[in-house]
């Protein structure tokens, strides 16, 4: 009888076999709400839309100049590293940002080179920070995505505002979010991972620490001694170290670009990681997904796979 590891392999291949495709495929116009449930939710397969925010006015009016005018004085949460890496596992720890209060002015200083700071600046909060922090600016786009919300039956729990400099980089990780990703400026590099392919992403379970500045600019991580240790992916998909990670080999990672004006469906489950051009504006929206047989059978995936702090 086959091994375990060995079936595990050949269900991933069969998924992409049956059902899963080599690229992310664009869709022209905004689609209908019964068939895009159908066609791309049903089935937890990433797309592209073009023209579907194409009349909100912040893909003209999102300006730095607009901005500063506009909400440069309003105080935001922002994310600072020593390398650009959040919410990422840095040798035996999953260190998480420096989260600073700042001006919206103050981080464009930073972004268009007018002001020399030592870290890595992302605004990048999430927990509604559009909503939360920035509702001047809820005008210029839809409180929701009105198509999205017919499909799913739901509005989003979310939506989140994301600026920050090219070397902010979000480290590989899953969401049990459906999730559209609108780029307004600038663009974003993406990589995905099906589910299906769990069985060749490593995972560890790490010591949780906080980035801090000192007086004298260098960066130290503090470990939050009273948190429990979290599980996360320690292997960096632009360079994979396959001698310590061989079986992230037989992975298929599909690597792409959303562009200004174009909008990402990112199923839920489906692992990512982000890079981005520098200065570049996104807005995403957040749908809790359904804890259906879907996400059953990726529990049992993860048992299978022996994720840590399963027995």
């Amino acid at each position: 009888m086959a091994s375990v590891k060995e079936r595990l392999a050949e269900f991933s291949r069969e998924a992409h076999e049956l059902y899963l495709n080599q690229s992310v495929p664009y869709l022209e116009d905004p689609p209908d709400p019964l068939q895009f449930y159908r066609d791309w939710i049903g089935p937890n397969k990433p797309c592209i839309i073009r023209n579907a925010i194409s009349h909100w006015p912040a893909l003209s009016k999102w300006t730095p100049e607009y901005l500063r005018k506009k909400v440069g004085s309003k105080v935001i949460s922002v994310a600072v590293t020593p390398n650009g890496y959040a919410d990422a596992v840095d040798g035996d720890r999953f260190v998480m940002p420096e989260e600073r209060k700042m001006s919206l002015s103050a981080v464009l200083d930073i972004i268009e080179g007018k002001v020399q700071q030592r870290g890595v600046f992302y605004v990048q909060k999430q927990s509604s920070n559009l909503l939360e922090e920035l509702p001047e600016l809820a005008n210029d786009l839809e409180p929701q995505i009105p198509w999205m919300s017919t499909a799913l039956g739901k509005s989003p729990d979310a939506v989140n505002f994301w600026l920050g400099e090219a070397t902010a980089i979000t480290s590989m990780h899953k969401d049990h979010y459906e999730n559209i990703y609108c780029v307004i400026s600038g663009e974003k590099n993406f990589i995905l991972l099906p589910p299906t392919d769990r069985p060749f992403i490593p995972y560890g379970v790490y010591q949780p620490a906080v980035y801090r500045q000192r007086d004298d600019g260098e960066f130290e991580a503090v470990d939050q001694t009273n948190s429990e240790k979290v599980p996360w992916i320690p292997l960096d998909p632009l360079d994979p170290d396959l001698d310590r990670y061989p079986q992230y080999g037989r992975a298929r990672p599909i690597h792409f670009i959303v562009k200004a004006g174009e909008m990402l469906y990112l199923p839920s489950l489906w692992f990512h990681h982000v890079q981005q051009s520098h200065g570049c504006i996104a807005v995403n929206f957040w749908y809790d997904m359904e804890y259906d047989i879907k996400y059953n059978y990726f529990q049992l995936l993860e048992m299978l796979c022996g994720f840590p702090g399963s027995t």
